[in-house]
């Protein structure tokens, strides 16, 4: 996929390079030329491919994370790619640390990390949250170090230009001449936007320049990058076609509240549901038995099961990581061949996909914003969401399309009312 506005040469090939598995399927389900998701940062690109790549930088030490980013920015910059840096719409992860990395040899950086969809907007350079600023919300309330005030702040960038909405809906011309403007300054420049066509007009206007420019946003900005090339038609990939619905199996590995809200409704609807202690995944036996025993119970037979980290007790953040990896191999360990996943949380995501051996996932489409439907190689249906996304019905709709929509594409692009169509 070439990204070219009508009237304009085809422009260089679009590669995107994520923080996470749940951002990386994200922006995957919004471009029509993915055809792959690569979660090998190694893995050969095929020539005029628009692939995603999850770099697992989010769960990395910062220098590690860095030295992943400068790896694939070298590599992908040298084939003249425009490239993308996914990010977190709510600053999370070593970003200060990527995003100086991705910007080495740019003529240019332009970030816009809001998501209106899901009501996180940028005003004056700060996030906001449903109208709130980010450092007036509990959404880090899980993270380690202290919430960021701008994004500025979150890049250690005190030099940066902030774009305000006047300038973001000033029109065409005046955007792009007041992004060349900025960037001649050599600093990089943050967009403030709160609907879906604050970013479209971004995204044109970048495009407008050379690709030596890059970019650092979310998924609306991939959205507004998709929607230069058209409309997202369903995909379909290798898959099995069963005589009935195969088990489906849901790992839950977000701390957000409304996960709870959301198992509850899988329950009531018949699935089996087991809360594992954080003791037991941590050192096995420190509730009386294994986690791996108790999720071998709970799949045994059941249409729909679901595993999940116990909410009883306040977990150290620091142990995250860890918990992530204990649920993984757990359910990993017991996990029928003939089972279709879905899984919340980017980092449970990829750790259970390492367990299992996948390298490469087949975007299939959305089953809500942010929920995407992929499959694997050898035909396992997966749906991957990040934790903090989806209503008190997400679980059940994620589940239903793979019940229900088994061998079809399941597909609801980016609504411009905010929500899924």
């Amino acid at each position: 996929m070439s990204l070219n506005s009508p009237g304009r040469p085809a422009g260089s090939p679009l590669v995107v390079l994520a923080d996470d598995l749940s951002g990386a399927a994200e922006c995957a389900a919004v471009l029509p030329g993915c055809r792959r998701i690569l979660l090998d940062p190694a893995a050969p690109v095929r020539p005029g491919e628009t692939p995603v790549i999850d770099l697992d930088s989010r769960r990395r030490t910062p220098a590690g994370a860095a030295r992943l980013v400068a790896q694939a920015t070298g590599r992908h910059a040298a084939t003249g790619a425009r490239l993308l840096k996914k990010a977190d719409s709510l600053l999370r992860g070593h970003l200060a640390a990527e995003t100086s990395e991705f910007a080495a040899g740019a003529s240019g950086l332009v970030v816009a990390p809001a998501v209106p969809a899901a009501g996180r907007t940028v005003r004056d350079g700060v996030v906001r949250l449903h109208g709130v600023p980010l450092h007036h919300t509990e959404a880090w309330r899980a993270e380690a170090g202290p919430v960021p005030r701008s994004v500025a702040e979150a890049l250690g960038r005190a030099d940066m230009t902030v774009l305000t909405l006047d300038q973001v809906r000033a029109g065409a011309t005046h955007l792009g001449g007041s992004l060349r403007s900025a960037l001649a300054r050599g600093a990089p420049v943050v967009c403030d936007a709160e609907t879906d066509a604050d970013l479209d007009a971004v995204a044109e206007a970048v495009l407008g320049l050379p690709h030596t420019v890059r970019m650092v946003g979310a998924g609306g900005l991939t959205a507004a990058l998709g929607r230069r090339c058209g409309p997202v038609a369903p995909r379909t990939g290798p898959g099995r076609a069963p005589a009935a619905p195969r088990p489906v199996v849901v790992v839950v590995g977000t701390a957000h509240p409304g996960a709870v809200a959301q198992i509850a409704q899988l329950t009531l609807h018949g699935a089996r549901h087991s809360a594992l202690s954080a003791e037991s995944l941590l050192g096995p036996g420190g509730d009386g038995e294994h986690p791996t025993a108790r999720a071998r119970a709970v799949l045994e037979g059941a249409p729909v099961s679901v595993l999940s980290i116990s909410g009883t007790r306040a977990v150290d953040p620091s142990a995250a990581p860890r918990l992530a990896r204990a649920l993984a191999r757990s359910v990993a360990a017991v996990l029928p061949e003939d089972a279709d996943l879905v899984l919340t949380g980017g980092e449970t995501a990829r750790h259970v996909l390492d367990e299992l051996a996948v390298t490469t996932l087949l975007p299939v489409g959305q089953v809500h914003h942010g929920a995407v439907h992929c499959r694997t190689v050898d035909g396992r249906e997966v749906v991957t969401r990040p934790g903090g996304f989806g209503g008190p019905d997400s679980l059940l709709r994620m589940v239903g399309a793979l019940r229900t929509d088994r061998g079809r594409a399941v597909q609801e692009p980016y609504a411009s009312d905010g929500g899924p169509r």
